[in-house]
This record gives C-alpha cells, sequence and structure tokens, in this order.
C-alpha cells in the first residue's frame, strides 16, 4: 500500500514519543516551521508504559507557550494511533498540512523577514 500525503511534511523518528520534549518543539518553531504534529501509541499501549501520556501533557503546555508568544496553538497538534493505521497517518498528514495552509504562514518567519530588511 503506497501512503499518499505531502512530500515537504518531514518525519523525525524517535523511540517513543515520551522522549519529545518542549523545548525540541518550540525550536522547531524558531527554526521556522510552520506546523508540527506528534504521532504516538495508542493511549494504554505504550511500550515504555506512560511516554505517549508525557508527550501529549507536552504538547499541551507547548501549545499555551506558543499562543503565549503569539503563535497559533493549533500549529501544533498530537495525534494517538497504532503503527498499523498508515492510512489514518496519511489522512492526518493531509489533514494538518491543510490547516497550516490555512493558517499561513509562521508569524516568526514574518518576523525574521522584517528583523533581516
Amino acid at each position: 500500500m503506497r501512503l499518499n500525503y505531502p512530500t515537504f511534511i518531514k518525519i523525525i523518528k524517535v523511540p517513543c514519543t515520551g522522549r519529545v520534549d518542549i523545548l525540541t518543539l518550540l525550536k522547531a518553531f524558531e527554526a521556522g516551521v510552520d506546523g508540527a504534529y506528534v504521532a504516538g501509541c495508542m493511549e494504554g499501549e505504550c511500550h515504555f508504559l506512560k511516554g505517549n501520556i508525557r508527550a501529549r501533557k507536552r504538547v499541551e503546555y507547548a501549545k499555551t507557550l506558543l499562543a503565549e508568544v503569539g503563535i497559533e496553538p493549533e500549529r501544533l497538534e498530537m495525534y494517538n494511533l497504532s503503527a498499523a493505521q498508515g492510512a489514518r497517518f496519511a489522512a492526518i498528514a493531509n489533514e494538518m498540512a491543510e490547516k497550516i495552509r490555512s493558517l499561513g504562514p509562521s508569524p516568526l518567519k514574518k518576523a525574521k523577514a522584517a528583523f533581516v530588511a
């Protein structure tokens, strides 16, 4: 089965979503990404027990920090799905791409451009 999702989506694999920390998420936005999402195990099915629950809490906290600095929190999401849900992964990728497209470029890109000019 061939999964179709936008080619501009960059996948960063980690052993467990519990390894994703707030600083990494915020640095991604600082580096200029327009949006990001974390795809973790189904709740209650984490191989590392509670990694996906920790990741969800971190994503929610990072969203509040993004809002505080004027970046739409909708640019960051967390999804839970199993490894067998490839079609769902592709659907989420397309959904997030459309959401980000409707929000437009990151406000940080505009701020950087204004600062350089």
